[in-house]
């Protein structure tokens, strides 16, 4: 099951998550889910009209989530789009991350989307991927 949880703790310009999958690909899309909340009040309003391929190659499977992230954050700020994961494949090649994924979605309609925040960047801040008994999980904080 794909889930996430706002963290209570983050600083106060930020918003924090920890999401967790299954495996690391749901891992990768309830971080997605996460981020996509944080910008949008209502996410089941999101129509999946535009479709657009991500590739992200990384030395480290916390900075492939990273810019996976922040190709949310670009989409949004660049197009005028939201975009929610619906696909993500992740493979760790030889020293690197190679993380390949389809995001869907729609042109930001203020009469349907209730704009809830509107999300500048991923940090570093704690962020980390790890590895857990029944899964994967990730904490996120973004700049808002």
């Amino acid at each position: 099951m794909v889930s996430f949880h706002l963290l209570e703790d983050a600083p106060p310009a930020d918003v924090g998550f920890v999401a967790t999958g299954a495996t690391l690909e749901e891992c990768f899309r309830a971080a997605a889910d996460a981020t996509l909340e944080v910008m949008l009040g209502n996410p089941d309003a999101l129509l999946l009209r535009e479709r657009r391929a991500l590739h992200i190659e990384s030395d480290s499977v916390e900075l492939a989530l990273l810019k996976l992230l922040e190709e949310l954050i670009y989409y949004k700020d660049a197009e005028g789009l939201f975009l929610r994961v619906t696909q993500v494949n992740a493979v760790h090649d030889s020293d690197r991350w190679v993380v390949d994924a389809v995001a869907e979605g729609e042109a930001i309609d203020p009469t349907r989307h209730h704009l809830s925040g509107d999300v500048k960047a991923v940090t570093m801040h704690r962020l980390r991927v790890v590895h857990i008994d029944d899964g994967w999980q990730a904490t996120v904080v973004l700049d808002i």
